[in-house]
Order: structure tokens, then C-alpha cells, then sequence
């Protein structure tokens, strides 16, 4: 049986060789942080209050912007189905398809929050705070993007079906994430928000894994 690891290298050495599948979804996180206090002015105050919103917002899209193609290749090449046949495990498959897909949207996303500081102004509890939530929620994103690939593997236009899928599960995400925020730059208590994002990380984990080889069986059944 393949492990874990073997997958997770795989993983890796393709998103090595597809530069653009990482790339695009943080170029894009960083085009919006950027082009917004242009659209809207550089008045401080109002940056402050919109932060929550916008930084959680272009982190969602940016990581459903490369969610579609996470299994195509796969599936198109026929691996998947060669798991499911040889009756291997699909829970490391997955498992690192997760992994994969949180290093290279997720984190890079947690390594740019002082950049997003410097552009809304946010002051250092504020800044704490969103680094927190998005350390605790990227996984949640780069959870709920794979589930909704594997459901939409065999569409040949899912993208829009993934979104539609996908997009009503994160709105918990982002008003507690955005609530969070909120209150450290108001200079309130925010761990309560915190232990929701950690217990929805948990719900996720236990779950979502399951889920994802249970779509990825269907599909080529």
C-alpha cells in the first residue's frame, strides 16, 4: 500500500513542475489587497473597519481559484480509478491532496498577512488576530475546496458548480474569522472566536477526508 508520504512527495513535485497552480491563487490575493485601498481611498480608519472582510474574502476566492483542477489530471489519467480498483486506500491520496493544496494556498496566505497590515493600516492586535484566523481557517478552505473538486471531478465545467457547492459552507468561516479581527482591533477579547475556528478545523478533519473518498469512489464507480 502507498503511504502517505509517497503521495505528499508526488504532490509536491508536481506543484514544482505547475508553477502556475500555486502561483495564480497568491498573485491574486495579492492583486486584490492591493488594488482595493486604491478603489475605495487611503483613509485609515475605513481601511481598518474593512479589513476583516476583504482579507477573508480574496483568501476564500484565492483558494477556490485553484481548487478545480486539484483532481482532474488525475482523474483524466486515469490514477484515480486505478486506486479505487486496486482497492488501495484513498484516505493518504486525499490526505495528501489536502496537505499539498493547504502549503501551497494556505500558507503562503498566513506568510503575507504583514503585507496586508502595511496596505489597511491595521495595528498589531489586529495584526495577531488575522494571522491566528488564518492559520486556523486556511486548513477549512483547503478542506472544503478538495471536497467540492471531488464531487465536481467528473463535470466537464465544474468550476461554477464548485463554487456554488462550496461557497455557503464558508460563510461560518468568515464571520467568525472577520468577528475575530473585528474585536482585536477594537481591543476586546477574541479567544471564543478562536475556539469556534479551532472546533470547526476538528469538525472538518474528522469529516471531510471521509467525504472526499467517498465522491472520488462514485465518480469512477
Amino acid at each position: 500500500m502507498v503511504s502517505y508520504g509517497v503521495f505528499l512527495q508526488r504532490e509536491l513535485r508536481l506543484l514544482a513542475r505547475q508553477k502556475s497552480d500555486w502561483l495564480n491563487p497568491v498573485l491574486f490575493f495579492i492583486i486584490v489587497l492591493t488594488l482595493f485601498p486604491i478603489g475605495v481611498g487611503p483613509e485609515p480608519n475605513m481601511l481598518r473597519i474593512m479589513a476583516p472582510g476583504i482579507v477573508w474574502i480574496a483568501a476564500l476566492l484565492s483558494v477556490l481559484l485553484a481548487a478545480e483542477r486539484l483532481f482532474k489530471d488525475d482523474y483524466r489519467n486515469g490514477v484515480i480509478e486505478q486506486l479505487v480498483a486496486a482497492r488501495h486506500a484513498l484516505q493518504p491520496f486525499v490526505l495528501a491532496k489536502i496537505s499539498a493544496n493547504w502549503l501551497s494556498t494556505g500558507l503562503p496566505l498566513v506568510l503575507l498577512s504583514p503585507l496586508v497590515a502595511l496596505l489597511f493600516n491595521l495595528e498589531l492586535p489586529a495584526l495577531q488576530a488575522m494571522a491566528l484566523t488564518l492559520l486556523l481557517g486556511t486548513p477549512v478552505l483547503s478542506l472544503l475546496s478538495v471536497l467540492g473538486a471531488a464531487i465536481t471531478v467528473s463535470a466537464d465545467k465544474g468550476g461554477i458548480l464548485l463554487a456554488l457547492l462550496i461557497l455557503p459552507l464558508y460563510i461560518p468561516l468568515l464571520i467568525f474569522a472577520s468577528a475575530a479581527i473585528e474585536a482585536a482591533s477594537m481591543g476586546l477579547a477574541y479567544q471564543g472566536q478562536l475556539a469556534i475556528l479551532m472546533a470547526i478545523v476538528l469538525f472538518a478533519l474528522a469529516l471531510v477526508p471521509m467525504a472526499v473518498c467517498s465522491a472520488l469512489k462514485i465518480n469512477v464507480s
